[in-house]
């Protein structure tokens, strides 16, 4: 099997669940080697393998935010780095102006070559993992108020993790620590990194057994075969689809517009953001590649076919974002809730102007607390917009995340907290044919003085029903003082807590469909 022109079906489908199979083996590595509550526990991570160019070829089914960003990391390594690229060598890259999401999500990448002397890599694998504390302003570093990058941790822009082989560990631990706003876990962030540099050598074992078997002209072909494939399954989700625009706004009253125009004699979209918010001098702008991850996301949505997200998924569709704005910021705008609000807003927006989805819960509801101790970091639960022929559901989390909560055992016994209340917020899905799901109601009980802080949406601004149906509810962030006193948080909110005190958040619903008959 050699230099095919043209795939085998039966191939084709190999060659797909092989590549997923290569990614979902590198999360088991990291998830069972990894140190922090926020990978072991939440799974708050994601591996894929990429082409020679970079291309994303086949992930595991992790974090979508994550997923359809990861390329342009590992594009941006190419650019910057190809003459210096080594067989032994790791890289790591958390720039969100380069392919990064947020600061805290730190992604490590391989590259992969057939010998230790060849000059060019054949493949790259990547893992990429939300460290619960990489410095910034706030203990776990999603501070609600940022609004410059440095507020928000440190940032590695193609650093060297692995050189020859050696664990760059003094030089990391240098750039931890030397920084206005230093990582606050510098040991746990070294045994992360290490989780992720066993987790993508996973991968490149695997891709070598593949090569082994099936010889690399075939391998290669075959992650172009795969991408092709993605590409003519999205023209057919195209071929149904119909013009549409909104106008989404956010709680701060910035405003996301999206026009979506179908071509259908040549099967492509074209996804114009003309029109949205300039960048904001908060933190909800959305780095491009977080951006690129929602559209990517929700056209693999629509395909009906079981096929990995790639590449191939974005060619049909023509992208227009204009610079300088809040989903195309320049530096050194403030990042931290682009990647997991205003993301979520992207998704609700695109489904909202093709008219085939309600608005999910719309947010991440981000938690975190800590002290120079302990950090922690949690996105909670809500209800999913209801479709022409479906109800939401309650209590899940909804698009571009994909994390677990962290057992309240496993909670308890890690923080000095109580999880005093978790439970569905019933009647909070919209109303309609069919009915948007429930958010829930979480309430934490601390232990000892700690900063907790949220950064959520749709606390003003409740989720959109679609066709007739009604929105979700608001959420709602408040603290219940140790003596019964009741204070109302805003979607974004820093506070202090004291020993006995209870953090309340309770979740949005998602849209309802349809009128009620």
């Amino acid at each position: 099997m050699s230099n095919q022109s043209q795939s085998d079906p039966i191939y084709l489908e190999i060659f797909k669940n092989l590549y997923q199979f290569i990614a979902e083996q590198m999360g088991i590595t990291l998830q069972n080697t990894a140190s922090s509550v926020n990978i072991k526990e939440r799974l708050d991570f994601s591996c894929a393998i990429f082409d020679q160019q970079g291309l994303l070829v086949a992930n595991a089914p992790h974090i979508p935010v994550h997923l359809g960003s990861m390329s342009e990391s590992v594009k941006s390594l190419i650019k910057d780095q190809e003459k210096n690229l080594r067989s032994g060598n790791v890289y790591i890259s958390n720039n969100p102006y380069n392919g990064g999401t947020h600061l805290p999500d730190v992604t490590v990448i391989t590259p992969v070559f057939l010998t230790s002397d060849d000059p060019k890599p054949i493949f790259y694998v990547a893992s990429r993992g939300h460290h619960s504390d990489i410095g910034g302003i706030t203990p776990g570093s999603m501070p609600p108020h940022s609004k410059l990058i440095t507020e928000e941790g440190i940032l590695f822009d193609n650093c060297l993790l692995l050189q020859n082989g050696i664990f760059q560990e003094e030089t990391i631990k240098t750039i931890l620590k030397n920084n206005p706003y230093p990582a606050r876990n510098i040991q746990q962030n070294i045994a992360d990194f290490k989780a992720q540099i066993a987790a993508n050598e996973t991968g490149v074992k695997e891709l070598y057994r593949m090569i082994e078997q099936y010889g690399l002209e075939t391998v290669k072909n075959y992650m172009a075969f795969v991408q092709n494939n993605a590409e003519e399954c999205v023209k057919k989700a195209i071929n149904i689809l119909n013009n549409g625009e909104f106008t989404y706004t956010l709680d701060q009253g910035l405003q996301i517009n999206v026009k979506v125009t179908i071509d259908k004699n040549n099967r492509t979209a074209t996804i114009d953001f003309t029109g949205t918010s300039l960048q904001a001098d908060n933190n909800f702008n959305a780095p491009k590649a977080v951006v690129q991850a929602a559209i990517l996301y929700v056209f693999r949505t629509l395909v009906k076919d079981n096929i990995p997200l790639n590449e191939g998924c974005l060619k049909p569709l023509h992208l227009i974002i204009p610079e300088g704005c809040l989903l195309n910021p320049t530096y050194p705008a403030a990042v931290v809730a682009g990647n997991v609000e205003t993301s979520q807003v992207i998704v609700d927006a695109l489904y909202g102007a093709l008219g085939v989805l309600a608005a999910s819960q719309g947010t991440m509801n981000n938690f975190t607390f800590g002290n120079e101790k302990y950090q922690y970091y949690e996105t909670i639960c809500g209800g999913s917009g209801a479709g022409l022929n479906f109800d939401g559901t309650d209590a899940v989390h909804t698009h571009m995340t994909n994390s677990r909560l962290t057992d309240p055992e496993v909670l308890e016994w890690r923080y000095p907290v109580i999880l005093e209340n978790f439970s569905i917020r019933e009647n909070s899905g919209g109303e309609g044919c069919h009915k948007g799901g429930n958010g829930v109601r979480r309430c934490l009980r601390f232990l000892e003085p700690m900063t907790a802080a949220i950064l959520s949406s749709h606390r003003v601004i409740p989720p959109f029903g679609l066709a007739g149906g009604e929105p979700g509810k608001v959420g709602k962030n408040y603290v219940i003082r140790k003596g019964g006193k009741l204070e109302q948080l805003a979607s974004t909110a820093m506070i202090e807590m004291e020993t006995g005190d209870i953090f309340v958040i309770e979740t949005p619903g998602g849209g309802g469909y349809g009128f009620k008959g």
